[in-house]
């Protein structure tokens, strides 16, 4: 599984190591309680609809990056900082990945996770 980012006409790996959070307590969990998450490592929350999904960083204690999408397309955007950073925003999936890994990537631009 791979999460790509797609601009431009160019393609960019974000994450080879891809989890997926399918269920209501590995939603609820998401980073908790982790130490640190590896590069190219990303957490994946699909969801059958589109609505508003909050993020918070309770118990995180390493910043992320987070995208929320819409069929693709990425809605928003966000570094979140460690225990304090919240964020919210319409998506029917959301991707958290190591700080840093979404510097590039913009409001409007296509990501897809590959193999979900």
């Amino acid at each position: 599984m791979r999460v790509v980012h797609e601009t431009d006409g160019a393609e960019r790996v974000l994450a080879t190591d891809v989890e997926v959070a399918d269920g209501i307590v590995s939603q609820g969990l998401g980073l908790m309680f982790r130490r640190s998450v590896p590069e190219g490592y990303a957490l994946v929350f699909p969801f059958s609809g589109v609505s508003t999904r909050r993020l918070h960083m309770v118990f995180v204690p390493f910043d992320i990056d987070a995208l929320w999408l819409v069929d693709g397309r990425v809605r928003a955007t966000k570094r979140l900082s460690a225990w304090t950073g919240r964020g919210h925003a319409e998506a029917d999936t959301v991707v958290e990945l190591p700080a840093g890994a979404a510097d590039d990537v913009s409001v409007g631009d296509r990501v897809r996770i590959e193999g979900l």
